[in-house]
């Protein structure tokens, strides 16, 4: 069979693609290298708790239209993220806001903060930042820092802050207010029966082939489509005859826990060098399931390799002219069409990819017409 489009990867960006195509008429076929669908946003039941199974994935966005677009498919859940931070013990709220100042000097008044971080800036005396420890040091001074920075970052991108570009951190935000909501965002849950159930309804009755490698089937059937949409890696696409992309991996060590509640909250960070993994994840917490087991998973950041999954770009000034030097020659190739975080190398959260592969679908359609 011939289609109008081969869509490359079942995650949330060519999910949609396929979804919008297929609903304008064309006959799309939807592979993907896994033997599931939904991406690094699947979820699994296991002993009733929906489990996320490549980290903690949170849906929040201002974009009305998006949230009416996923809640099209499924039914949200209310869920406001608030982690926490802990190191050696002592246990902070994030993002940093007056909780977190309080629990760190005592301060009551959003006054008192702001004295005490501004005094600490001035005393490190950064002018224009070298690296993201200076960077950070100027905009939230040293204890914050050296407790809830430093060594998790460190963690996150595998080397020291010292060597890390000051970009990474344009901006550490601090709110002067008892506000525990992680995001800003007007929209924010958890689909009730987990990414998977939505993702499975939005792509129904579309032809899906999975544990299927996009490399393989060019061998075997290589006119099978007019255009691809391509969400894979698109120095993998390109055999990386100009070069390899950088990333970060992560590695999840999920366990079932013989008690109703592990550690009280969805999203637990560990911010000091002595415990090598940056969190714990309580999966049960995100939709409040009734379970007199709990689930957690370990997150431990790690060096990518080829064959790994990928995580995180390494955006900087090298990667990025990389990208920039791939993009390049995917624009000379009119039948194949780039999208999402690895064909985009950029980090999206998960409204963005929606919105993007929106957009993308429409100026597909509107092309035709």
């Amino acid at each position: 069979m011939r289609y109008d489009y081969l869509i490359v990867g079942a995650g949330l960006f060519g999910s949609v693609v396929a979804h919008e195509l297929t609903k304008a008429g064309k006959k799309c076929l939807l592979i993907d290298k896994r033997s599931h669908i939904a991406g690094n946003a699947y979820t699994e039941k296991i002993e009733g708790i929906d489990v996320h199974v490549y980290g903690a994935h949170i849906f929040h966005t201002s974009n009305e239209m998006v949230w009416d677009y996923v809640n099209s498919f499924t039914p949200f859940q209310r869920f406001i993220n608030a982690p926490i931070a802990v190191y050696k013990g002592e246990v902070y709220n994030l993002p940093f806001n007056m909780n977190t100042f309080n629990r760190m000097w005592g301060c009551v008044t959003p006054d008192e903060a702001r004295r005490i971080i501004k005094a600490q800036v001035e005393r490190e005396n950064i002018g224009e930042p070298r690296n993201l420890e200076e960077q950070a040091l100027k905009l939230v001074g040293r204890d914050i820092y050296e407790k809830l920075v430093k060594d998790y970052t460190q963690k996150q991108w595998g080397c020291p802050c010292s060597e890390l570009p000051a970009f990474i951190i344009r901006r550490l935000p601090l709110r002067f207010t008892y506000d525990n909501n992680y995001f800003n965002d007007r929209f924010q849950g958890i689909p009730e029966n987990g990414y998977t159930e939505m993702v499975r309804k939005m792509i129904e009755g579309i032809d899906i082939r999975l544990n299927t490698e996009y490399a393989q089937l060019m061998r075997e059937e290589l006119e099978i489509a007019d255009a691809t949409v391509y969400t894979g890696m698109i120095d993998e696409f390109y055999d990386y005859k100009l070069g390899e992309l950088s990333y970060r991996g992560l590695r999840f060590d999920t366990k079932v826990m013989d008690t109703e509640n592990y550690q009280g909250n969805a999203v637990v960070n560990y911010t000091s060098g002595d415990v090598p993994w940056t969190r714990i994840i309580e999966h049960k917490h995100f939709a409040h399931a009734d379970s007199e087991k709990t689930i957690i998973s370990y997150e431990y950041p790690q060096q990518w390799k080829r064959g790994d999954e990928p995580f995180y770009p390494v955006n900087n000034e090298k990667n990025d002219a990389l990208y920039r030097a791939y993009r390049a020659l995917a624009e000379k190739d009119e039948k194949v069409i780039f999208g999402g975080r690895l064909g985009e190398y950029r980090y999206y959260d998960m409204d963005q990819v929606i919105l993007s592969a929106l957009n993308l679908s429409n100026r597909l359609i509107e092309k035709q017409r």
